[in-house]
């Protein structure tokens, strides 16, 4: 097929890419390579991308023009948005980032796949925008209303605004609401590069609500296989009202986590003992806008395409380090 992946610098973008690329997919990536964090790590990932059926095009979701000619020109079978403004906490002191980015910039893409006539559009969603949700593990079918931060709303934002698309114009749309991803190439302002560098620095690791946290964390490789098969099935109109993850319009909806969640301090337990050396810790209380525990339910997704995540934190935290010593030319 002839894919779109925005974002393509990124942590996600880049893996997706690799793997489009590697089963003969034509891939071109679109990324305005923000200094949010470290610009030299987004180049070396697109770097590993250099292949005769892949092309980059450096832009910005958010120039509308920009976005609708290259559309246009090109008319891809496929959309996989997963450029955004990323960070919960980093919403909270720059909330314009995040209209720019995750609505400006997601209804600039869109409509120019309305008005190109792209086959499908997956997006990335969060498990950010369950918010106050109490009931363990999150379904896509419970209601979302209540989310704890600004780039949960705007991911909320995304998939209405998709399904509005889907209803109106027949438009194919599917969102994807990623559990705590983490592996090698990751984003240097999640937990895991952060607990990495403080242990091996010797620093004191901070960690919220006094180390009562749970999380689904959700290994790269699996995110992508579940992206993939995803891609492959184009949504059809037939479902029901009855759930925010169906409608009688081409739209779903899907988690993808690895349905087995984690201490915190578990995790971290894990990753002392990939690198072989102590953390120390400091415990505080809950940051605004996160949440306790995440776990989610893949059964829908484990239905329709027939896959649900299911490497470990031991394997997956074993590869990470591997590839940081390696990036970093550490011992």
């Amino acid at each position: 097929m002839k894919i779109l992946v925005t974002g393509v610098a990124g942590f996600i973008g880049f893996h997706l890419c690799q793997r489009l690329l590697a089963r003969g997919d034509e891939v071109t990536g679109f990324d305005n390579f923000s200094d949010y964090y470290d610009v030299s790590l987004k180049e070396a990932r697109v770097r590993l991308l250099e292949n005769p059926r892949f092309r980059l095009e450096r832009g910005d979701i958010v120039n509308r023009e920009g976005v609708a000619a290259l559309m246009a020109a090109e008319r891809f079978d496929g959309v996989a948005h997963l450029a955004a403004q990323a960070g919960v906490r980093y919403s909270i002191e720059h909330p314009d980032k995040y209209v720019d980015a995750n609505l400006t910039g997601f209804g600039n893409i869109v409509e120019a796949c309305r008005q190109s006539g792209v086959g499908h559009l997956v997006y990335a969603s969060s498990s950010s925008v369950y918010g106050t949700n109490h009931k363990i593990p999150f379904s896509v079918h419970d209601p979302v209303d209540h989310p704890m931060s600004l780039y949960a709303a705007t991911k909320r934002a995304n998939e209405l605004m998709a399904h509005t698309y889907s209803h109106l114009f027949a438009l194919p749309t599917t969102g994807l609401r990623f559990f705590t991803v983490y592996g090698p190439w990751g984003r240097p302002d999640m937990a895991l590069f952060k607990f990495t560098r403080g242990i091996l620095a010797g620093d004191t690791l901070q960690v919220y609500n006094r180390g009562d946290m749970v999380r689904d964390f959700t290994y790269i490789d699996d995110i992508i296989e579940g992206v993939v098969r995803v891609l492959d099935r184009k949504p059809v109109p037939g479902g029901n009202y009855d759930s925010p993850a169906s409608s009688q319009a081409p739209f779903r909806l899907y988690n993808i986590g690895n349905s087995s969640p984690v201490q915190l301090m578990r995790y971290i337990e894990v990753l002392e003992q990939c690198l072989g050396k102590k953390a120390k810790v400091e415990l505080l209380p809950m940051q605004a806008g996160d949440v306790r525990a995440t776990v989610a339910d893949v059964s829908d997704l484990e239905r329709d395409v027939g896959f649900r995540p299911k490497t470990t934190v031991e394997e997956g935290l074993r590869r990470f380090v591997d590839w940081y010593r390696g990036y970093y030319g550490l011992k």
